[in-house]
């Protein structure tokens, strides 16, 4: 594993579950003063827990090469994962659909947790960014959008 963050490579997984962790936590906190469903601790748990299955996926590969092991696997049960959750999430009730934009955050707070568990740090700081305008910015703009009609 590439030590971006510059620590002891004993503690590196560590450091990843971490940052995974504060980012999706990040994701939440919007969602949280948005009064949303899913907050801090639904898109912490969901990122930290992405990162989680690569960071096992890129220790157990060494062990069991052998036996043809495909890591890709994990990730892509990581996203059929992420998906039936965010299934959930999503509630049609009287001709009213929401819950589309939180399940849509979830599933990309699993890709920056993948993407913190591959190592790519930089990639996940700014999807959480750009996760971030989406939520905040567009927002905004789509209400007074909506505002003007």
């Amino acid at each position: 594993m590439i030590n971006l963050l510059n620590i002891s490579p004993a503690y590196e997984p560590l450091a990843y579950l971490v940052l995974a962790l504060v980012l999706g936590s990040l994701l939440g906190m919007e969602r949280t003063l948005a009064h949303k469903t899913a907050g801090v601790r639904t898109y912490g748990l969901v990122s930290m827990g992405s990162a989680l299955f690569i960071l096992i996926a890129k220790y157990v590969i060494p062990t069991v090469e052998a036996y043809n092991y495909d890591p890709m696997r994990i990730a892509a049960g990581v996203v059929m994962g992420i998906g039936f959750l965010c299934g959930g999430v999503i509630i049609f009730k009287d001709s009213q659909l929401s819950g589309l934009t939180t399940a849509a955050g979830l599933w990309v707070a699993a890709g920056i947790g993948m993407a913190v568990g591959y190592g790519l740090v930089m990639l996940a700081v700014f999807a959480t960014a750009a996760t971030l305008v989406v939520f905040t910015l567009f927002w905004f703009i789509e209400h007074k959008i909506i505002s003007r009609t």
